[in-house]
């Protein structure tokens, strides 16, 4: 819902506003104090349309205004305001990219230079953003703030999150354009796509063998150096693959699923 500031009792809804500023006799001038504030940022605009252009480029169904009559918050609404209407004063001079703030393209430098200022106190990582310094340190805290609201696992990274979830809930959303088969991870459609390209990047140093995936060469490493990590519980067998060792538990549980 939304406040209109010249009636300012009145509320509506963001598919209303462009028909409510139609019947206003008395549109705000730019010499009054009064602001449309966008609710999910920190926007302002006096101009009542550009607020609408800006929730709908938002995805945002509300509006409300405020009196700001404080000159401290002005330079807060140049920025949003050059941020969401597109303007990209900010622009590199080693490539194509441009952007609303100093601080982004600073931080796009860092891309061209190597530049990594933010160190690890506890390893030698470093890395090109605080954020990403803030996500590493929680590889020694083993802090896990994002928690599965279906299971008991939790997570180092939100994204991590995302993904698991997608175990769940069973969402593919990344699908070949190829086949007819989806992946919940770009990871694992780029591993997928070397099938259709015939694409074998990873290569055995000990013979001629080369594979389309990392797995794929791990395992047939263990044909060089005989290690067999796969234990039966059961007995003293062991197996080069989790597959040979899921084939040989059904001789314990007497299993016949062919």
């Amino acid at each position: 819902m939304g406040r209109c500031s010249v009636f300012y009792g009145s509320l509506f809804l963001l598919g209303d506003i462009a028909a409510h500023l139609e019947q206003i006799s008395c549109p705000l001038k730019a010499t009054e104090d009064i602001w449309f504030r966008c609710c999910s940022c920190i926007y302002f605009t006096r101009d009542q349309h550009a607020i609408v252009s800006h929730l709908v480029a938002h995805g945002d169904e509300q509006v409300m205004c405020h009196d700001l009559t404080s000159s401290s918050s002005g330079s807060k609404v140049h920025i949003n305001t050059q941020m969401h209407r597109g303007d990209r004063l900010f622009k590199c001079t080693l490539c194509s990219y441009a952007c609303a703030r100093k601080s982004w393209l600073i931080r796009h430098y860092r891309t061209h230079s190597g530049e990594r200022p933010y160190r690890c106190r506890l390893c030698p990582q470093t890395f090109a953003r605080s954020s990403h310094l803030k996500d590493h340190n929680r590889t020694h805290s083993d802090e896990k703030p994002y928690k599965c609201r279906v299971c008991p696992q939790a997570f180092t990274l939100k994204s991590y999150l995302k993904l698991h979830n997608r175990t769940h809930s069973g969402e593919k959303p990344y699908k070949c354009k190829l086949c007819s088969l989806a992946f919940a991870c770009t990871a694992n459609l780029t591993q997928h796509k070397k099938l259709h390209t015939g694409e074998k990047p990873f290569k055995c140093k000990l013979c001629s063998h080369a594979f389309a995936q990392k797995s794929s060469l791990i395992r047939h490493n263990r044909t060089h150096t005989g290690e067999k990590p796969y234990l039966c519980k059961l007995c003293p067998q062991v197996f080069t693959t989790s597959y040979n060792l899921s084939r040989h538990n059904r001789t314990h549980s007497d299993e016949k699923p062919y």
